[in-house]
């Protein structure tokens, strides 16, 4: 039974309490990479590699929007692959095309991050799936322009939906943490992308992510790898010593 002090009609749960889920949590990303290795695992886990695309390339999108660009649409294939058409003259001139091209590979860390910290209670939980479940509704009808996206994103918006009116408090909590290790996991599955210079959607041939970062600032496109797998993995880790080994405090 898990031990619970009671200060000023406050229950905070016990740090033990918050370790043993932290190894929960981590048992499942060990089974879940292991699971990336295998072809079996690939299928049982496709939905989550075509979200990880959304993740990169919506990001890709709304960083033009707030920069003062135009998001046009986002394509999503069955191969897993994706991409952003966006124009116009950005703010800050080169910086701000590079910051684009960023937001792509940081695009599923910083949703990863955001969906991990949003499990750190029952309350916040159930906000941020509705409100993430209406988010891809939204991008469904003004961005998404493949039949293949419209459905998948679609029929993940719905169970979103679901789970958030139906699911248990707990189960919402761990379909967060899955779902925000899943969109943190999706960077380190493209890692070769992030290290290449350019990469192929069907016959076509476009500069990588972190080639267009150097086409615009000085570093190679190595560098700006290696930097967004780092503040990757520091989200990653802040996300969970926020959620796992901080003090949870709910009032009775």
């Amino acid at each position: 039974m898990n031990e619970i002090s009671t200060v000023n009609n406050e229950k905070i749960t016990n740090p033990k309490q918050s370790e043993g889920n932290f190894w929960i949590f981590l048992v499942i990303a060990i089974i879940t990479a292991a699971l990336w290795q295998f072809q079996i695992g690939r299928y049982i886990l496709y939905p989550f590699a075509i979200l990880g695309t959304w993740f990169h390339e919506i990001s890709h999108g709304l960083a033009a929007l707030i920069l003062g660009g135009n998001f046009h649409k986002l394509d999503l294939y069955p191969n897993g692959s994706g991409i952003a058409y966006y124009s116009g003259d950005l703010f800050l001139g080169n910086f701000g095309n590079a910051l684009v091209a960023m937001a792509g590979p940081m695009g599923p860390a910083l949703f990863g991050g955001c969906l991990i910290l949003a499990s750190k209670n029952k309350n916040s939980a159930n906000i941020f799936l509705t409100l993430f479940a209406t988010f891809l509704i939204i991008s469904d009808i003004i961005w998404i322009r493949t039949a293949f996206g419209i459905i998948i994103i679609g029929i993940i918006a719905i169970l979103l939906f679901l789970l958030s009116k139906f699911g248990s408090d707990q189960f919402k909590i761990i379909s967060l943490q899955f779902l925000g290790m899943q969109a943190i996991m999706s960077i380190y599955l493209s890692i070769n992308y992030l290290f290449s210079k350019s990469g192929g959607i069907g016959t076509n041939i476009y500069y990588s992510d972190t080639q267009v970062i150097e086409n615009y600032l000085i570093l190679p496109y190595w560098i700006w790898g290696i930097l967004i797998l780092v503040i990757s993995a520091l989200i990653l880790i802040f996300s969970l010593r926020y959620v796992y080994f901080s003090k949870k405090v709910e009032k009775n």
